[in-house]
């Protein structure tokens, strides 16, 4: 989870390597509305939302007991929370880090919808995890491999 441009994808699909289970990009589950909206520039509001977390959280709960990363933005409380009346055992990795780094990075993105200017609005609605939430924290400065690995060994643990 987190703000575009922190390395959702990226690290998800190390980790979904490392862990040796499928990944996916909660992008790939907008409804071409959603991915319309956003291309014009304008922020999804929640009831946008409801439908795309519904089919990411129908996608983790199809994962059973094998599991599956997702990168998904799951930015606010309720998100998550609706993310677990699927999958209540999900577990949640927070990519955050510097705005400036993070802005920087979507910049240099090509052909993707989601602006750099959308980035304020998604910062003003992060809600972090919160302490009983099932999930860990890290900052994107670090490389995502290293990410990566330090997550799966706490999912190896469990």
């Amino acid at each position: 989870m987190g703000v575009a441009g922190t390395g959702k994808s990226t690290v998800g699909r190390l980790l979904a390597e490392l862990l040796a289970v499928p990944f996916a990009d909660a992008d790939d589950f907008h409804p071409p509305a959603n991915i319309a909206k956003m291309s014009a520039g304008k922020p999804l509001d929640d009831a946008d939302r409801e439908p795309w977390l519904d089919a990411v959280g129908a996608w983790t709960a199809h994962r059973g007991t094998t599991g599956g990363v997702v990168g998904c933005s799951a930015l606010k409380r309720c998100y998550r929370d609706r993310l677990r009346t699927h999958n209540p055992d999900v577990f949640f990795l927070y990519l955050h880090g510097d705005p400036d780094l993070i802005a920087a990075r979507l910049d240099g993105r090509r052909g993707h919808f989601m602006k750099t200017g959308m980035l304020r609005s998604q910062l003003r609605d992060l809600q972090p995890l919160e302490p009983d939430e099932r999930g860990t924290a890290e900052d994107v400065s670090q490389a995502p491999a290293v990410i990566a690995d330090r997550v799966a060994a706490v999912l190896r643990t469990r």
